[in-house]
């Protein structure tokens, strides 16, 4: 009974990382002379970009106010945290595409 538990907990875990995608890109903001390379999570299910507020203070990116965003849950609940109040305006690099867009922050 504990193995076959511990097996299907293992089971569950690597089905859960299969899913999970990671790649490298680079962010810039237009007035650095330099940008960063960051690990990043694909999720086909989004629909939008997202940056935490965290880590815009710690790369010192400029914030944009932009006009308020209520977020929905999956379910179409609106979400109980705040609404999104600001987007970061960035280039974003990967494997030789470079496109300018605008990241929610969070």
């Amino acid at each position: 009974m504990i193995q076959a538990g511990i097996s299907s907990k293992r089971q569950e875990k690597k089905k859960k990382l299969l899913r999970e995608v990671t790649v490298r890109i680079g962010l810039k903001q237009e007035d650095d002379e330099d940008g960063i390379t960051v690990g990043v999570l694909l999720d086909s299910s989004i629909i939008g970009l997202i940056i935490s507020l965290e880590f815009v203070r710690k790369n010192k990116f400029k914030k944009k106010l932009e006009r308020l965003i209520n977020v929905r849950n999956i379910n179409s609940i609106f979400n109980h945290k705040k609404p999104i109040e600001h987007t970061v305006e960035m280039e974003l690099f990967y494997d030789g595409h470079k496109e300018r867009t605008e990241i929610d922050m969070i």
